[in-house]
């Protein structure tokens, strides 16, 4: 098996079975576990950051109508099959991590409607690595009760990023 197949293995087990898992008790009863797309090297990068110079505290509204303070931290650009995109990364202000909320061309056909996210890897000074085979559905798209960051529409791109987890096959309420 491969370390993305053991780190969803480990996933699926959390969501069945820990307290801390978004799902409900009668959502763990019938749970066999999150479905995703096949693993794709492709969607794996290594890349360059365009570091903003004015790196603003920006609000980003939330699925329960709240907001969440995010610093606007830079910029990158990436390739899929052909189709360049960019997208914005913010740096959560409570942890200090990336966080990259996204919504790409399989919104609300095969991914969530509302977006997934990842938390890339800083490897050097303006450069960073992000696997979307890791992207994942925010805690709200099994459960309402959970309070989400929307991805701001800078963060929309067209194009379909194939990797990660799908869209949940059961209810979120």
């Amino acid at each position: 098996m491969t370390d993305l197949g053991d780190y969803r293995d480990g996933k699926d087990a959390f969501f069945k079975t820990d307290t801390d898992s978004p799902l409900t008790p009668e959502q763990k009863q019938s749970f066999k576990g999150l479905e995703y797309y096949s693993e794709n090297e492709k969607l794996r990068f290594e890349v360059d950051v365009e570091v903003f110079v004015n790196q603003n505290v920006m609000q980003m509204a939330t699925s329960t109508g709240d907001v969440a303070a995010y610093q606007r931290w830079g910029i990158f650009r990436f390739d899929v099959d052909g189709e360049e995109a960019s997208l914005t990364l913010y740096r959560d202000l409570q942890m200090g991590m990336l966080f990259l909320p996204f919504v790409d061309g399989t919104a609300a056909v095969e991914t969530y409607e509302s977006g997934r996210y990842l938390e890339p890897e800083i490897i050097g000074e303006d450069r960073i690595r992000i696997d979307f085979n890791l992207a994942y559905n925010p805690y709200c798209a099994y459960n309402q009760n959970w309070s989400c960051p929307i991805p701001p529409d800078e963060n929309h791109v067209d194009v379909p990023i194939r990797a990660g987890e799908r869209i949940p096959s059961f209810k979120n309420h």
